[in-house]
């Protein structure tokens, strides 16, 4: 195990240097020049003479690199051209929120997908594994912005003085007071690793709800994320369901099934206990792939319900040749599918014991 964590840990220092060279060199290739971009009709040759060197853009691509990466050793990200601020603040500001929909989509999509394929893949042939695999289809079809429109139309307009309302957009309903955790806790005057450990928690409205026990805040920040995770959630929740499905089908035909149904196992305890867990092993890699993929930013789903995440941000970043913010969230988007993909190996080893890590 310890020689498997030391492998994966050394392989991810070229894949991070790799991802971050490509972006590198693709930001400032692109046709557009960050001067134009932030000053526009006020752009001026000298103007953007000054505006290159301030900003270290008249050094060639390699100093500019260099130079990068010395910075990210030192835990800088270097500061966001557009709007003045260090990158790590805009990245703890934006990524709490798409973390918490992530979680809140895949728990959806996780538990109702793997549930539906369970019972089409034992109900196989019959109206009920039709039917499911129907509504799957039309999941997988259905375009996100779409969905999230009449999800909103529907629980924000139809049903808006019933029980069943929810809102259609933002993060938390105004009025609604968070605390801060600077106070709570008793810090002063954070600053570094733990100046950005308070001001994720603190812009993350279910996590700092948490860990202050303001439980209304809590509630109505679980609310404002229910439409927006259905919506984001229903393509991966139909892609899970159709991969149980087969994958299930796949292991219900092997000998060792037979042999447990010969022995007088009740039908219950064999798809639970023994072909489940044989099953789960492509579910669990699906289920990472589109973990990984939610993590990276949710553009449209950030859109239609008016959400500060990764995706809108990461958007308006390359629209405005933004270089210190796109590739700062290209490096915590590479960091955590690497992570997301070492935890799906780790569970490949749980889920099938004849799997060695070593």
């Amino acid at each position: 195990m310890i020689q498997f964590l030391t492998r994966r840990f050394l392989m991810l220092i070229p894949v991070l240097l790799g991802i971050l060279l490509v972006t590198f060199a693709i930001v400032r290739l692109i046709p557009g020049d960050p001067c134009v971009a932030m000053l526009g009709e006020r752009v001026t040759k000298a103007k953007c003479e000054d505006f290159k060197e301030r900003y270290g853009l008249n050094d060639s691509i390699p100093v500019q690199f260099v130079r990068y990466m010395g910075n990210i050793v030192t835990g800088e990200l270097g500061d966001s051209i557009r709007f003045k601020r260090p990158v790590v603040d805009i990245i703890a500001e934006r990524l709490p929120l798409t973390i918490e929909l992530t979680i809140c989509a895949m728990f959806f999509s996780t538990i109702v997908g793997v549930g539906l394929g369970v019972i089409s893949a034992l109900k196989r042939n019959t109206i009920i594994d039709t039917g499911a695999m129907i509504w799957a289809n039309i999941g997988v079809s259905m375009p996100v912005f779409w969905l999230g429109l009449l999800l909103a139309y529907i629980f924000a307009l139809l049903l808006k003085d019933t029980p069943f309302y929810l809102p259609p957009s933002g993060r938390f309903t105004s009025g609604i007071t968070m605390d801060s955790l600077i106070k709570v806790w008793g810090i002063e005057n954070p600053s570094g690793l733990q100046k950005f450990v308070v001001d994720f928690l603190s812009n993350s409205i279910l996590w700092n709800a948490l860990a202050t026990g303001n439980w209304e805040a809590f509630g109505d920040g679980l609310k404002h994320l229910i439409l927006p995770s259905i919506a984001v959630g229903t393509i991966p929740l139909a892609i899970i369901a159709r991969m149980t499905r087969s994958s299930l089908l796949e292991v219900l035909g092997l000998d060792y099934i037979r042999t447990a149904r010969a022995k007088g196992l009740v039908e219950n305890k064999v798809v639970s206990k023994h072909a489940m867990r044989n099953a789960m092993i492509p579910i669990v890699t699906i289920i990472g792939i589109e973990t990984g993929g939610l993590l990276s930013g949710a553009v449209l789903t950030e859109t239609v319900f008016s959400l500060p995440g990764v995706g809108t941000a990461l958007v308006s970043a390359i629209t405005a040749r933004d270089y210190p913010v796109v590739q700062g969230f290209t490096l915590v988007i590479a960091i955590i599918f690497v992570l997301v993909n070492l935890i799906v190996d780790f569970s490949y080893a749980y889920l099938d014991p004849r799997i060695r890590l070593e």
